[in-house]
């Protein structure tokens, strides 16, 4: 059992991992995880349970702690390509035109299918609503030119052409879009406005988190300013200036006032509980890919996040 035919061996991809000091006594299965992201974590384990994972020579189990010096070898096989199905998911629509959709996302709705997840997305809604938006851009996530955080509730454009697709690519590139958000942040931040220019990057030891702790950081600066003082909370306007993966709950967990709700980046300070993430893309500017014309569109705050303000006190 778990036996692999050579005929099948010479068909697996096949990656090797040298196991350094900052990786000691982790777990094989979390390990290889945050490396091989084209399978779930559940099919490498079932991969693990066949005895692909092989060390020192040993077909290693989940649980397998690693040591310094290990030469992990997997062998698995890639997920077969599905296609992604449309959904009748309601999308609430700010703006359409013949290029272009602005949407304000739900919080808890992810942007796009990706490994272990292909229904339930905004892609998947997008395609009941445009099914054209299949030919623009990327086949596994069509249309999309930028995203939110599947916590993250606010605005997002979508591209419906593929000249609509370059030029909002573009813009984002050479930051021409603003881009601003609203969030509550745990304690009281001194100054008035300022910024957080730290680099950020993979985390050293947990590849799945961003990080001001990084071998290869990449230029971040994130903008805010102070618009309401509450007992123990913050209530701030965010600029991020540059568009790095979490920047803005990275930057301000680096701070020592992390957003409210974050639970991956934050921690739990007080009885007092936040639906979810505090924040918010609530205005969007940029040049309409078509006419040139400069466009703003905006977003209040969604009523459980104003809820949990009127909960508090100022």
């Amino acid at each position: 059992m778990g036996c692999i035919s050579s005929s099948e061996k010479e068909k697996l991809p096949k990656k090797t991992f040298l196991v350094h000091s900052y990786d000691i006594d982790r777990r094989l299965d979390v390990f290889l995880s945050e490396k091989i992201k084209e399978i779930t974590r559940s099919q490498l384990q079932k991969l693990i349970e066949r005895n692909r994972a092989i060390i020192r020579e040993k077909p290693r189990k989940s649980s397998y702690r690693l040591k310094e010096g290990d030469l992990i070898s997997f062998e698995y096989e890639l997920p077969r390509e599905e296609s992604i199905l449309p959904e009748n998911i309601l999308l609430n629509i700010i703006h359409e035109d013949v290029h272009m959709i602005v949407i304000n996302k739900p919080s808890g709705l992810v942007v796009h299918p990706g490994a272990g997840r292909k229904q339930k997305t905004l892609v998947n809604a997008l395609l009941y609503h445009s099914p054209g938006i299949r030919e623009i851009g990327p086949k596994e996530r069509p249309g999309i030119v930028h995203r939110l955080d599947k916590e993250t509730s606010g605005l997002i454009i979508v591209a419906k052409s593929e000249r609509a697709f370059t030029e909002l690519q573009r813009q984002f590139k050479q930051r021409k879009v603003g881009k601003r958000y609203l969030g509550l942040v745990w304690g009281n931040i001194s100054r008035e406005e300022g910024s957080f220019s730290w680099a950020l990057g993979r985390h050293s030891r947990y590849g799945e988190r961003m990080s001001i702790k990084t071998k290869k950081p990449r230029p971040a600066e994130t903008l805010y300013k102070v618009l309401k003082r509450y007992d123990g909370f913050t209530l701030l306007d965010i600029n991020p200036i540059t568009g790095r993966t979490h920047q803005i709950r990275v930057h301000l967990a680096a701070s020592g006032h992390p957003l409210v709700g974050d639970i991956r980046y934050g921690q739990k300070r007080s009885k007092i509980r936040c639906p979810r993430l505090f924040l918010h893309a609530y205005k969007i500017i940029f040049d309409h890919p078509q006419t040139g014309e400069r466009v703003e569109y905006s977003s209040p705050l969604p009523e459980d996040l104003e809820t949990f303000l009127n909960k508090i006190q100022p």
